[in-house]
Order: C-alpha cells, then structure tokens, then sequence
C-alpha cells in the first residue's frame, strides 16, 4: 500500500517540479510513513510513499525491469501476486524483489496494456515506458485505490488523494457548480466528478495512456462487470468457492491482519473465511457508543470473535470526541462525503494502528452484491416489471425512452426530498446554472434487456458503494497508515455472481440468499438471520452536537461567499437538521461541504500556472 503521485508533459519539465514534488510527497504521508522513492526523466516525474505490507526490506519503489527501461510506483496490492511470479519466472524474467508490484513490470514487458488483464487485486499505478516515451495510468476494476488528475494542455499531473494534487499548486480552489449539484442530491460527488474545476478522477476500470512524443492522451474501459459470461451451476456452491479463493488471497501479508467485525453477516463470513486460510493470529476490532444502545453490537461481535478464538479489541466512541474531530475528518475523506457513520470507521482503523495491526479486511460490497438493501432490491424488481417480456405491454414497455431507466434518485427517501427542497437554498450562482444541471443524468442504471438486476448492480456500484463506500473506507483506513482489504470486492467473486444473473433471477429471492446458503456450514444460523446493522451510530444525538459547535459557520461561511448557498438558506440551514426524519439532512450536507471547503481555502497551497 503506498500513495503515488507524479506528472508527465509534453515539453521538459522545469526545475520548479522538484519542489512540487516533494510537496506532494509530504501531503501524502500518511498513505506511506516507511518510506519514498521517486523516477525522474526529462518529461515525467512518478513518486511514492510506502506502507511496506509485502517485501519488508526489499520492496521499496519505484520498481524496474531487467534493464530498467520500465519503471513503476503502484498503490494497493497484487493478491495473485505468488502465481504471476512462477508464470512469469518460467517465461524468462528475473525479479529483483519479492515485491507484490513487480509483477506488473514483468507483465508489461509480456503484454504491454492488457497486463492489467492478469492482476488480481486493488491497485493504481503509474508505468513509464522509456523505450515508447509512455506513461500508463492504471485504476483497478472496482475502484478500490484512488487517482485524481489535472489535465491541461500538454501535461498531466496525477495523485492518489486530492489533498496530494492541490499541495502541487497546479489546480485552483474553485468549486464545479454541476459537481456541487450532484454533491447536494446524492451526498457525495459521483466519478469521475470531484468537487472542485479542472480536476477528475480516472474511472474504475479504466487506463489512461500517455505518449509524449508526439504527445496523444487516450483513455481506455478494460473491464465492466456486465460482460461476464454467463455461468450455470449452483449458486451458493460456486459462490462459496470463489469466497473461499478470495479469502486465500486477500490474507497474504509479511504484517499482521486484523478483521472489522461489528457483528452482522458480513464481517462475520470475512472473520470466519479468514480465519480459516490466515496462519497469524487475525485481530478483530469492533465499535461501540456510551450506554450500549441497541445499535451497539460489541456484544455479538465479541461473542462471534470468541467462536473464532481470535483476539477482540473494541473502543467506545463518545459524542464530544467525535464532535471535535470532525473537522479533520471531514478532511481525510478528501472529498465531501455526507455520511455520518464515518467516524466509526476512522476510529476502528486507529484502534488498529494502536494495536500495530496494519492490514484490515472488512465486508464492505457485500450488501451492494448481493441484495442487502431492500431499496437497492426493491430498484431491481421494478425495472424488471417495467421492462416485462411478457403481456400485452411488452413492446411498448421495450420500446421506453431511455429517460424510463432506472434512476438512483428514485431508490430512497432522502434522495426523492433532496430533489424538492435543494434548490430552495441556493445561491445566484447555483441558481444561474440550476437549468444546465441535470443530476439524475450520470445515475441511470445501464439498460441489460432481460438482465434489469445487473444493471442495478452496475448502478448502485458506480455510485453509492464507490464514493460513499469505498472512497471512504481508503481514505479513513489510510489516516491511520492502514491498508483496508475488501474480500467481497474481488473482481473475480464480482464476475461470478453477474454471471450466475445471466442465467437465473435472483431478486424475487430473500436477501442475501445465495450468499447465506454459501455460508450455511461456516456461520451460526443466529448470525446468517441476524437483521442488518453495521456500525450504526446515534445519528440523532450526532447531527445536535455538530450544529451546536459548527452550525453558526454556514451563515456567512465560504459557501455564501461563494454564492452557492444563499444567505437565507445558509441562516436556515445553520439552524440544525432539515429537513427532519432523513438520514442524511439537507443541512448536515451543507455542513459538510462548508467544512470540507474551509480545508481546502486555509490549507492548500497556493494555485500557480
């Protein structure tokens, strides 16, 4: 697990590159304390700071080929990293370290491009290519590590974090009017979208090549879960097999392993697969509140972690600690996440750095595969019964304009209110551009005719589990110097259940019930029925003590200077949590996104040409 960053131009790079790389480094050294490497040419620096998971002494980066004309940095992780290696060995490469990542300079001396076909695992990585004049900007299938960009003409510069692109100068401050909108409806901003102009991320499943001489810049889709082949079989028997293998894999690891268990389905099957493949001792880490309210599952988690016979440590979270930390939480989460349960998760990953435990699996994906949310679940039968096969509306049905999709504002509550009632709080700004935004636009769930609950899958996955999910999870795990592992998020385990789809319905079926009946043998029958929870805080008492410290912020804040709210909104907002009843209020967004942009005035650097 490392942070990368870097830039690549068209002309040679001035001497000013030397400082903005070193600023970038140190603005990301939380993702990597154990070290930092850089590759510099007369058009392309690539950098990183490591967190040495794999390869102790010998893997720092960048990394080589044989004759060094290939060079890498990469964030994240291999898993199938031992089988490449004795593939590639008997092909006639010689390895210079054990590291996971040399794998990959091997492979693009083998297949140029579609090396990244060949890897298992969460990775993000810049390639050059001496020989070609190349850079190769690479994102893993799911999204699990980041990459931010600013591109211009004729440069690119890249990082792992947000924070790490703006410590560079290069990009300014100012807020993107569609990518706010989006923020104010969905809580979050969707990829490849950031908040702020001139700056986007690479998408999932994509590759971005860059030649310099002459300079051409293409982007390329190399994997999209709705082209898995169809698979016939039985369900939970294939899929328990899958589990297994991703279990095997996501454990391999030179530091110890620990679990996030708070006690539902999920982290279970992760503590109980691993436990089974890991040779150390597994640490579990849980959360709890004061007074043990319902929400606290301490209790079953230890409970599950005794079954196991793995060590349990657990920490109780307190509204004032969290109140004064929130701030800085608001700003590890790099972009402006509205999500008030992420102080559990910071807290759990510092919990594991205090008991030196740097790798973390959680269960994170698996309700968003395997229908864990009723809303996601009650999405997919509806847009099967709309676009029915059968009965006297078939054809018109078939025949539906593309605006009859699926759409993510559709799903919920909140996100049908945040439709009515943002607007009402803008500014001139927002409001002047309020006609150009169309924030459903980018939330339609790609059409699969006959298939409706893979395009739900896709949809939920390109947006709430990316950015409320996963962009979360890497950002509050590596606060703490901590590699976060998601089992459930295996490419390979992803495949097979859009796979097993093709063939069959399951939607009409209980929730979870291939995944609960590929459990059977490993999990008690109280935890395969246990209701859904995670690590659900008291959401209530949280919004009240936030407004109470912060709320006064919003009404002359920077996001009334910069006329996105208007100050009557602000004033209202500031007032506490409206509209009443949402998990994720209105006010408590706007809260968020005046916290996250105060960060971003008061710490960044100053922008330059």
């Amino acid at each position: 697990m490392c942070g990368i960053a870097g830039v690549v131009a068209r002309e040679p790079l001035g001497d000013e590159w030397g400082g903005r790389i070193a600023a970038m480094k140190g603005a990301m050294f939380h993702r990597g304390p154990d070290g930092e490497g850089e590759y510099r040419n007369t058009n392309v620096v690539i950098a990183m700071r490591r967190l040495s998971i794999i390869d102790l002494v010998g893997g720092g980066q960048p990394l080589f080929n044989e004759d060094r004309s290939v060079a890498l940095v990469a964030n994240g992780e291999v898993y199938n990293f031992l089988e490449l290696r004795e593939q590639l060995e008997k092909r006639g490469h010689t390895f210079a370290t054990h590291s996971d990542c040399e794998t990959i300079v091997h492979l693009y001396e083998e297949y140029g491009v579609d090396c990244v076909q060949h890897l298992r695992g969460m990775y993000a990585f810049a390639l050059w290519d001496e020989k070609r004049r190349r850079l190769l900007l690479v994102r893993d299938r799911l999204g699990e590590k980041p990459l931010y960009l600013h591109e211009s003409e004729g440069r690119v510069v890249f990082a792992s974090e947000l924070k790490t692109l703006l410590a560079s100068g290069v990009p300014g401050h100012e807020l993107d009017e569609d990518a706010v909108d989006l923020y104010f409806h969905y809580q979050y901003v969707p990829e490849p979208h950031t908040p702020l102009k001139g700056v986007r991320k690479l998408d999932a499943g994509h590759l971005l090549v860059i030649d310099t001489a002459p300079w051409q810049v293409t982007e390329k889709i190399y994997w999209r879960m709705e082209d898995a082949p169809p698979i016939e079989g039985n369900p939970a028997e294939i899929i328990r097999q899958e589990l297994d293998t991703a279990a095997r894999l996501t454990i391999r690891s030179d530091v110890p392993v620990g679990v996030a268990l708070s006690g539902g389905l999920d982290s279970a099957a992760i503590a109980a697969l691993a436990a089974r493949h890991y040779p150390g001792v597994l640490h579990a880490f849980s959360i709890g509140y004061p007074g043990r309210p319902p929400s606290d599952e301490r209790a079953d988690a230890k409970a599950f972690a005794d079954r196991l016979g793995v060590p349990f440590h657990d920490i109780e979270l307190e509204t004032g600690e969290m109140t004064r930390l929130f701030p800085e939480l608001v700003w590890w989460r790099d972009d402006p996440i509205a999500d008030i349960s992420g102080f559990g998760y910071f807290s759990v990953m510092k919990l594991a750095r205090e008991h030196r435990v740097p790798v973390v699996l959680q269960g994170q994906g698996g309700d968003e595969l395997f229908w864990g949310y009723p809303w996601v679940k009650d999405a997919a039968v509806a847009a099967a019964e709309r676009f029915s096969s059968k009965g006297p509306l078939a054809m018109l049905r078939r025949l539906a304009p593309r605006g009859r999709r699926t759409r993510f504002y559709d799903l919920t509550h909140d996100y049908r209110t945040a439709c009515k009632t943002v607007r009402g709080v803008y500014g001139r700004r927002m409001r002047d551009g309020a006609r150009r935004f169309g924030a459903s636009r980018i939330f339609d769930a790609p059409q699969v005719p006959g298939q409706e609950g893979i395009g739900v899958t896709r949809l939920i996955f390109d947006t709430y589990l990316r950015e409320n999910g996963i962009t979360q999870g890497d950002r509050l795990s590596m606060a703490s110097s901590i590699e976060l592992r998601l089992p459930l998020l295996d490419y390979r385990l992803v495949e097979t259940v859009i796979g097993l789809r093709k063939t069959r319905t399951d939607f009409y079926a209980p929730s979870k019930a291939w995944f609960t009946e590929a459990l059977g043998d490993l999990l008690p029958k109280e935890i395969l029925d246990r209701p859904k929870r995670g690590f659900t805080p008291p959401v209530g008492d949280w919004h009240r003590a936030l407004f109470a410290q912060y709320g006064s912020w919003l009404r002359d804040g920077y996001l009334v200077q910069a006329e996105i709210l208007s100050p009557e909104g602000a004033t209202a907002l500031a007032k506490g949590p409206f509209p009443r009843g949402l998990a994720t209020p209105l006010s408590f967004k706007a809260l968020v996104l005046e916290l996250w942009y105060r960060r971003v005035k008061e710490k960044a650097a100053p922008s330059v040409s």
